[in-house]
C-alpha cells in the first residue's frame, strides 16, 4: 500500500559524496519507483536559529524558514532520518532542527491546566533511522547501550507519538567500502517497502 514518506537527509555536511546523502537518495528513489509519495528534506541546506531558552521553545512558533519542513512532518505517514553518529549521538544540527519543528502545538500539546502529561500530536506515524557509524553496531548497542539513537527514538519521536521507530545501523562506515554495495541494496529494499 503506498505511503506518504518524508526522507530527511541529516548529515550536516552538504558535500554530495557523503554516504548518508547516497543512502537518502537511494531510499527516496526506490520508494518513488514503488509508488510511494515522497518528499525530501536536507537539513544541511537550511539556515535556522538554535533555541536558547525554554520560553522560546514553549511560546515561540516554528521559524518561517522551517514552516515547510514542519508541514512535511505533519503530512508524512512515515519519516526516514539518515544521519551519521557523531560523539555517540545525532549531530547537533539534527538536534537543533528537531527542537525547532517538534514544538508545542505542532508535535505535542500541553494540558490546558498545566498539569499532567503532554498529548502526542503525531500518532499514527512510523519512522526509520538509518545511522552510519565508525564502530561496529554490536559494540554500540552493547558497550554504549545504543544511547544516542535510543534517545532520539524515545525522548523525541516516541514522545510526539511516532511509533514504531526502527533502526538500521551501518558500522565501520569510514573504513568499510566493501560493505557499501550491501548497505545501498538494503536501503533500496527498505525504500521499496516504505519501511
Amino acid at each position: 500500500m503506498p505511503r506518504r514518506i518524508l526522507v530527511v537527509t541529516a548529515h550536516p555536511d552538504p558535500a554530495p559524496e557523503r554516504l548518508c546523502r547516497t543512502l537518502a537518495t537511494v531510499y527516496a528513489t526506490a520508494a518513488e519507483h514503488a509508488g510511494h509519495e515522497v518528499r525530501r528534506l536536507d537539513i544541511a541546506t537550511l539556515e535556522f536559529p538554535l533555541l536558547r531558552s525554554n520560553e522560546q521553545f514553549e511560546k515561540g512558533g516554528v521559524p518561517d524558514m522551517l514552516q515547510e519542513a514542519s508541514q512535511a512532518i505533519v503530512w508524512a505517514e512515515h519519516l526516514v532520518f539518515v544521519f551519521p553518529l557523531w560523539l555517540g549521538t545525532m549531530p547537533a544540527l539534527l538536534k537543533g532542527f528537531l527542537e525547532q519543528v517538534m514544538r508545542p502545538g505542532v508535535a505535542f500539546a500541553r494540558p490546558e491546566d498545566g498539569g499532567g502529561f503532554a498529548k502526542a500530536l503525531l500518532g499514527g506515524r512510523s519512522a526509520r533511522l538509518i545511522v552510519t557509524m565508525g564502530m561496529p553496531p554490536l559494540l554500540y548497542r552493547i558497550w554504549f547501550r545504543d544511547h544516542g539513537v535510543a534517545g532520539m527514538r524515545r525522548s523525541i519521536l516516541n514522545f510526539v507519538g511516532i511509533k514504531p521507530v526502527r533502526e538500521t545501523l551501518l558500522g565501520l562506515a569510514m573504513s568499510n567500502e566493501k560493505n557499501r554495495a550491501g548497505w545501498i541494496e538494503k536501503t533500496r529494499r527498505l525504500g521499496e517497502a516504505g519501511k
